[in-house]
């Protein structure tokens, strides 16, 4: 293997594609990490970084592209950080999705031959998400509204049409960052923490057609948005909010939230019962694929009408509520007091009375109701990237309930997780990715298992 330096040109075969997107190819054993790169490219690419065993580089020309690649429509694709992945047919999107699943099952979790199940593809590609987030910033004296620049924290692209969301939410993106133009109005400055403006959070009931804008800011200078909510509100979007974030800390979650003009809320409908969703809940970001994967969750289930089921990180309770209707008693636990009390209303809203909703951190909450007595059949969980605390999943190992139902958007985390549970004493009955998020790495798997 030789020696290799920062600047070299290389010519690469992408091979393989890697976490993250990036493409992935050797060079007399050396391995060259290539944002854009397509599995079957042949290119030329400059070194960006040089170590012993791998480097990094960018593309400088496409010898032979690949049959894989395609034209990506985004105007703004290889300089935004969001989509990674428009360069690639979507066929074969779906395949490395599938591949890096199965990669993570065998080589993290040690899982070997397991029932994995082909990855269920989107059926829409582009305009599926609900909601999106917006940072405001300030760039050449102009106030700019959208998303960072692949890589750089520092630097936001000022997106005026996101192909993620739809037509609607790209009106209103524009709309609100005119309104921020017109008035004048200070953006927030990380360095010296002055400036009033830090993000803005648009969010969408595809079923229904309502919209909320959310505008986080560093004061609560609430007065300013008043002819913005007279411009917006009922002719295009239900309610605006505005959270107030004072910290330092880069969040579009605010320390408290105001309503400024209709309703705090949107709602939403999936498998039948309508879903209240605030500004800082969470909810699944693709309507169409939700309900594909609540379909799932129940399916997995295999309710009979009889069981408790405890229902772990359950966000503003959509699998609660689905699940309460074959079930005798679903317990929630969430740790977002915004989200259990959304999950409470939605349970009032569909007349569920079976459903108790708690606050708290499962790996605290889990244990204390089963110190108090709980005993269930079934469990589903639908933990963050970071997967089970150990704690948590140590009281689910107590629980013991006959059937796990585990949601994931980390194959590597829930490859960790399913191993442990594996060792104790539960047997994985079906493993079922589904893309959420096409054009991005993101992937969605569910995994079903049985005490032994």
């Amino acid at each position: 293997m030789g020696r290799h330096k920062r600047g070299d040109l290389l010519t690469v075969t992408i091979d393989d594609l890697a976490f993250g997107g990036e493409g992935v190819g050797r060079v007399d054993g050396y391995v060259v990490f290539v944002k854009g790169g397509v599995p079957g490219d042949s290119l030329q690419v400059r070194l960006t970084q040089a170590r012993s065993r791998f480097g990094r580089g960018v593309i400088e020309a496409i010898d032979q592209p690949s049959p894989h690649r395609v034209e990506p429509p985004c105007p703004y694709f290889g300089r935004c950080g969001g989509c990674r992945l428009q360069q690639l047919n979507y066929e074969t999107q779906l395949a490395l999705k599938a591949k890096q699943v199965a990669d993570c099952l065998q080589r993290i979790g040690g899982l070997g031959e397991i029932p994995l199940h082909p990855i269920i593809g989107a059926p829409e590609l582009y305009g599926y998400r609900n909601k999106m987030e917006f940072t405001v910033a300030k760039a050449d004296g102009q106030t700019v509204v959208g998303l960072h620049e692949a890589e750089r924290y520092d630097v936001v692209l000022d997106i005026e049409r996101c192909l993620l969301q739809s037509e609607r939410m790209n009106g209103l993106l524009n709309e609100v960052r005119r309104f921020f133009r017109e008035r004048q109005l200070s953006v927030y400055d990380q360095e010296s923490g002055e400036g009033l403006l830090r993000f803005m959070m648009l969010r969408e009931g595809k079923r229904t057609g309502e919209a909320i804008v959310n505008i986080v800011t560093a004061q609560p200078a609430l007065h300013v948005f008043s002819d913005l909510t007279q411009r917006l509100v009922g002719s295009q979007v239900t309610g605006v909010v505005v959270n107030v974030n004072p910290k330092k800390a880069s969040v579009a979650v605010g320390v408290e939230e105001h309503l400024i003009g209709g309703r705090d809320h949107i709602r939403e409908e999936i498998g039948g019962l309508t879903f209240q969703v605030s500004a800082n809940s969470f909810f699944q970001t693709n309507t169409l694929q939700a309900e594909r994967l609540f379909g799932l969750v129940q399916e997995y289930a295999g309710l009979s009408g009889d069981e408790t089921v405890v229902d772990l990180y359950c966000g503003t309770g959509a699998i609660s509520l689905l699940l309460a209707k074959r079930a005798r008693k679903v317990y929630g636990i969430e740790v977002a007091p915004a989200a259990i009390a959304d999950a409470q209303r939605n349970a009032k809203a569909n007349g569920i009375d079976n459903c108790q909703f708690i606050q708290g951190e499962v790996r605290f909450s889990l244990p204390e109701l089963i110190r108090q007595g709980l005993r269930a059949e079934v469990a589903v969980a639908d933990p963050p990237r970071a997967g089970f605390h150990p704690k948590a999943l140590k009281a689910l190992l107590n629980l013991f309930p006959r059937r796990l139902v585990y949601v994931s958007c980390n194959p590597s985390t829930l490859a960790r997780d399913l191993s442990d549970l594996v060792q104790g004493g539960y047997r994985i009955e079906a493993v079922q990715p589904i893309d959420m998020f096409p054009h991005t790495p993101h992937i969605e798997v569910v995994a079903w298992l049985d005490r032994i």
